[in-house]
C-alpha cells in the first residue's frame, strides 16, 4: 500500500475530492486487490462516510484508505451512524502550532468489538450498557458478585440519572462474566488516561458553563460523548480480560486507535502507566512519551468526532 498511496500527501486544501481520489487507478487497482468483488461496495461506503463527516475531509487521503481498509479486513462497515469504527481526523502540529499533517485514526466502537465477539461463534450473548440510579444492589454475600434490579418502565428509566456502566458476556459453554464501573470510576479512568480529559470540567462543560471561546479546549471524546467512550472502554477491558479472542479479534484489539499516514503506516501514542488501558484521546497536550514515530517537539490534537456525526 505505501508505493500505491504515499504521492497522495498534503492537507485539504490541495486534494482534490475524495471521490476523485477513489477514481484514480491506481487507487482502484489498489482497491480490488485489497477487497475483490466488494470493491464498488467498499468504494461506495468509504465514499459515503467522508461526505457526511466534514472534518475528514481535512485527512490526507491514503490515510483515510488505510483506515478504512483496515475496518473491510475486520469486516466492519465505515458509516459513523452505525458505530462500529470511526476513522477520526488526528492533526499533528508543530513547536509553532501550525498544523503539519491531519492523519485518519481507526478507533473501535463498542458496536464493532460486540459485532467482532458474536461472529466468533463463542458468545452467546454481549452487552454493554448504563447502570441508572437505583438499579444497583450491591453485592451478594456468598458470592460476592454485584446484583442489580432494572427499572422495567423505559420512560422512567430514561429520568433517571446514570450511575455507572455494565457490561457483560456469556459463553455458548455457559460461562458468564459481569463486570460493573461506577461513573465516578469511568470518570477516574478518564482523567488518568486522557490528557486531554480534566473530570473537574466535565460537570461544568455538560451544563453548559464553559465560555464559548475556551470551547476549543474541550475536544476530547469523553466530554462530548461520554456514555459511547465508556461503553467502549468496558467492553474493551471485558473482552481483554476475560474473552475468547479470536485472530480477528486479536488484530481488533492490536490495531485499535492506529494513526495512519498516507502511506499506510500506521502508528500508535503509547502511555507507560498502563498502555492497555489507554483510550486514544490524550490529543490535546504536547505528547512526551510517544514511540519515535511522532516527532519529537510534535503536538497532537484530535478532531471533534462525535458531534460532527460520529455517534449516533
Amino acid at each position: 500500500m505505501q508505493n500505491n498511496i504515499s504521492n497522495q500527501r498534503g492537507l485539504a486544501p490541495s486534494q482534490p475530492k475524495f471521490s476523485v481520489f477513489m477514481s484514480q487507478e491506481n487507487i482502484k487497482n489498489l482497491v480490488q486487490q485489497s477487497v475483490g468483488k466488494n470493491a464498488q461496495r467498499f468504494t461506495a461506503a468509504i465514499i459515503s462516510a467522508v461526505s457526511t463527516t466534514p472534518a475528514l475531509k481535512e485527512c490526507t487521503q491514503g490515510s483515510i484508505l488505510s483506515g478504512a481498509l483496515l475496518g473491510e479486513a475486520l469486516g466492519l462497515h465505515p458509516s459513523p451512524q452505525l458505530g462500529q469504527y470511526y476513522l477520526v481526523p488526528f492533526k499533528k502540529k508543530d513547536k509553532q502550532g501550525n498544523v503539519v499533517e491531519v492523519n485518519a485514526q481507526f478507533v473501535l466502537g463498542a458496536k464493532g468489538y460486540k459485532q467482532l465477539a458474536m461472529r466468533s461463534g463463542e458468545y452467546l450473548d454481549i452487552d454493554v450498557l448504563e447502570i441508572k440510579e437505583g438499579e444497583y444492589k450491591g453485592r451478594d454475600r456468598k458470592s460476592g458478585k454485584q446484583l442489580f434490579e432494572f427499572i422495567e418502565n423505559d420512560e422512567e428509566r430514561e429520568t433517571k440519572p446514570t450511575i455507572g456502566y455494565m457490561a457483560y458476556f456469556e459463553l455458548l459453554n455457559g460461562f458468564r462474566k459481569v463486570i460493573y464501573w461506577t461513573k465516578g470510576k469511568m470518570l477516574k479512568h478518564a482523567d488518568t488516561y486522557a490528557q486531554a480529559f480534566d473530570a473537574s470540567k466535565y460537570e461544568d462543560f455538560i451544563n453548559g458553563r464553559i465560555p464559548k471561546g475556551e470551547l476549543w479546549k474541550y475536544s476530547s471524546f469523553w466530554y462530548k460523548n461520554f456514555d459511547e467512550m465508556a461503553f467502549k472502554t468496558l467492553i474493551r477491558h471485558l473482552l481483554s480480560q476475560w474473552g475468547i479472542l479470536s485472530i480477528e479479534m486479536q488484530e481488533a484489539l492490536a490495531k485499535d486507535e492506529a494513526i495512519f499516514n498516507d502511506s499506510g503506516e500506521a502508528s500508535f501514542v503509547e502511555y507507560d502507566d498502563a498502555p492497555s488501558m489507554y483510550d486514544g484521546q490524550a490529543s490535546d497536550t504536547t505528547v512526551t512519551d510517544t514511540t519515535t514515530v511522532i516527532p519529537e517537539g510534535a503536538e497532537e490534537e484530535q478532531f471533534d468526532f462525535f458531534s460532527a456525526g460520529g455517534a449516533q
